[in-house]
Order: C-alpha cells, then structure tokens, then sequence
C-alpha cells in the first residue's frame, strides 16, 4: 500500500442524505424585500452611468 493513500476514516463525511435535504419550518419566501429591489436598480443604473462616464472620459484624455 502506498504511504500517500488515505484510509476511509480520514475522508470527509458524506453529503446529507436526500430525505435530510428539506427545511424543518416552511422554506422562504423567493422574493427579495422591495428595499433590496429598489438598491439592486439605483446599483444597476449607477453602473450603467459609471460606464458611459469612463467611456466619454477616454474619449476625452484621447483627443488631446
């Protein structure tokens, strides 16, 4: 038997079994809060607006 061969014991235990997979209490809500949803839009219009700035302020540094 090679030395660099681990034994079972040293292995890491296996997943959780299938009928262990559910919650014990209902499962949540899929929704995110609307505070979440109105910070994830102002996020995305905010990167949209970053963007279009570096790009015109390439432009800008590119013509002189």
């Amino acid at each position: 038997m090679a030395p660099w061969r681990l034994s079972t014991r040293t292995q890491a235990p296996c997943g959780p079994r299938p009928h262990d997979r559910g919650m014990l209490w209902s499962d949540p809500e899929n929704e995110p809060p609307d505070e979440m949803r109105d910070m994830q839009a102002m996020l995305r219009r905010a990167g949209i607006v970053l963007a279009l700035a570096m790009v015109l302020a390439m432009f800008a540094v590119g013509l002189h």
